[in-house]
This record gives C-alpha cells, structure tokens and sequence, in this order.
C-alpha cells in the first residue's frame, strides 16, 4: 500500500453530490462501506489477475452512508495492488469459473508488492488532484 499526501485530506462534501459527478471517472463505493464509513475506488492499470487501485477512504460525519444528503470527510488516499487468481476454482460454481475468472473470489492478496513505487504514487496524486478540484 502506498499512502498519498494530497489536499484531498480532510476535505469535506456532500456523499450524494460526488458520487453523481465521480461515477463518469470510473470510481464506485468500495465492497467494504458501512453506514459510518466507506471508499471511492478506482482502477489506475489491471492486467490478467493483477490490479492497481487508487482508493479513497472517507467517514461520514453527518447523515448514514446509504443517504444522498449524507455528510463526508476523506481520510489519506492510497493506492493498493489486489492479485486474484484467474484460473478454474473447482469448488466454485463452474458457471462463473469456466469463464476463467470469478467476479466473486476474494483477491489472492489484497495488498500486492507494488513495483514501480514512485509511478504509481505519481498515478495516484495526479488522479487524487482531479478529485480535490471537484471538491472545492
């Protein structure tokens, strides 16, 4: 995982609002989001099994996650590399599977060796200050 040191920190806004204006950049909510708190994902490069996200963690501050209304504020961004295995899992549904990849199976490892650390920390500001432009 590699932490970024951006403005986007502790900036607040509208969940509701970005979302609606953030969808078109390709960022969706995290799978890991509750009602107090959540992330903006989005894929910076992928190939095969391997991914590169940049994440965006925030907290709600005001309302419930699930609410347009609702209030949040971002934490530190960072990107994170997730490795999945894209070969057959026999004790999987062989439907998913036999596609040669599973949507649903959990990453081989969640935070991937990031080679390169310095391009993709270069990525990951360049795509955190489109945010931070949105934000003001």
């Amino acid at each position: 995982m590699l932490q970024l040191q951006t403005e986007l920190e502790g900036k607040e806004i509208g969940f509701g609002d970005l979302r609606s204006r953030i969808d078109s950049l390709g960022y969706t909510i995290g799978g890991n989001w509750d009602y107090h708190k959540g992330s903006f994902d989005n894929v910076l490069w992928r190939n095969e099994g391997e991914t590169i996200y940049l994440r965006l963690p925030f907290e709600v501050v005001e309302g419930e996650l699930d609410n347009y209304d609702a209030q949040i504020k971002f934490q530190t961004p960072y990107v994170i590399k997730h490795v999945v295995n894209i070969g057959l899992d026999d004790e999987e549904n062989s439907l998913l599977t036999s596609t040669g990849f599973n949507q649903f199976q959990p990453p081989v490892d969640k935070d991937g060796q990031i080679e390169n650390q310095n391009k993709w920390t270069a990525a990951g500001e360049q795509a955190v200050e489109k945010i931070v432009r949105l934000v003001q």
